[in-house]
């Protein structure tokens, strides 16, 4: 990525890897930057979805077309910075308006420099990514525009999403700790392959004292903080290339620990069960997926990012190494996977991400669920 100053009337242009291109004026800093174009059909909450580590290389189209009218704060980022390696929208506000705000998002967008586009048609931008799947992209503007053959060549030279071995580089590199709110009960050990800063939060409002590990922590550094639970965070890449995570799952299944695990963690937890992972061909974006908890049968609507999801049968009991498992949530939009138990140890994940402060909270209980377990086994 080579970055420079904003300029909103500075040309842009947006290449998609099959060739089709769409021009605008540049939003943010001004440059180049390349990765998977996908979009996200929330109306609110871009400062989540902006700093979620799970978003990490790739370039994100809002569908919604009016973007940045309330701002940024400094008290809704999920991580320490933005982590989209570039941003789409149509028509950006020219004036925030909230009482939180303290600078604009193209403000923001400069200062950490995140080279995006507006003017963009993104309806018709979404619908070309609907029929013919997620795929890479690339954003120019400035000095960058050159002829399209040129610009289309940097595109198909960028890596793809399929194969990317991502969690390490979003993850923290030293541990620490977010302290239980009021009285502590549990302990949890908290593998951070991408975490957002409002997971841990949402446990420690239960009085769990939460110990966030590097996506590297060894089993053995695990249990070094003598956990109640132990949880597997959200994360960017493809499911197929986390080995350790993998790993690192059996050995707690194979302790019998409580566990729970969201997103990238339900993932790592289908592939720990023997099940398979996919790519999705555009994947769940958003803050309005209606998913259905099969265990009640109340239909819940979800915040979502993932473009991989795992493979397992919908119609039966699997039998696994660690016991029987199935399939616990389904999103009713495509029957795609949304959630695994098991039936035989303290262990289940969902797809989406209940801790999402900017959708629904109809997924909180999910935590009440995980207290719930580590409940029954101290007793």
């Amino acid at each position: 990525m080579t970055i420079s100053t904003r300029g909103a009337l500075t040309p842009a242009v947006l290449v998609l890897e099959d060739g089709r291109a769409f021009r605008g004026r540049a939003y943010g800093a001004v440059g180049e930057t390349f990765g998977e174009a996908v979009f996200s059909t929330g109306m609110t909450g871009y400062q989540e979805t902006l700093t979620d580590p799970s978003y990490h290389r790739q370039v994100v189209v809002m569908t919604a077309p009016h973007v940045g009218n309330t701002g940024v704060n400094d008290e809704d980022p999920e991580s320490g910075r933005i982590w989209v390696s570039g941003y789409v929208v149509r028509d950006p506000a020219r004036k925030p308006s909230n009482w939180r705000s303290r600078r604009s998002l193209d403000e923001e967008l400069v200062a950490q420099g995140v080279v995006g586009i507006s003017g963009v048609d993104t309806r018709a931008l979404t619908r070309h990514l609907r029929e013919r799947g997620a795929m890479r992209v690339g954003i120019f503007s400035g000095n960058a525009i050159a002829d399209e053959g040129t610009l289309l060549a940097k595109v198909r030279q960028a890596p793809e999403m399929t194969g990317a071995d991502l969690s390490a580089e979003v993850a923290t590199k030293e541990a620490y700790v977010v302290p239980a709110i009021g009285t502590k009960r549990f302990t949890v050990a908290a593998v951070d392959l991408g975490i957002k800063g409002m997971t841990p939060h949402r446990m420690a409002e239960r009085g769990i004292e939460v110990h966030v590990l590097p996506a590297t922590a060894t089993l053995e550094e695990v249990y070094a903080v003598e956990p109640d639970g132990v949880f597997f965070s959200n994360g960017p890449g493809d499911p197929s290339t986390a080995d350790h995570p993998v790993e690192l799952m059996r050995g707690v299944l194979e302790r019998s620990t409580p566990l729970f695990g969201i997103c990238f963690g339900n993932q790592i937890l289908g592939r720990a069960l023997g099940f398979g992972t996919y790519k999705l061909k555009y994947g769940h974006r958003g803050i309005n997926q209606p998913v259905q908890d099969r265990t009640t049968g109340k239909v819940e609507v979800t915040a979502h990012n993932h473009g991989f999801a795992v493979d397992a049968p919908l119609d039966k009991v699997s039998d696994t190494k660690f016991g029987r498992a199935e399939v616990s949530h389904v999103c009713l939009n495509d029957q795609v996977v949304e959630g695994l138990q098991l039936l035989d140890r303290p262990a289940f994940s969902v797809q989406y991400h209940p801790e999402a402060a900017a959708g629904p909270h109809d997924a909180a209980y999910l935590f009440d669920r995980f207290v719930s377990l580590m409940e029954g086994q101290r007793a």
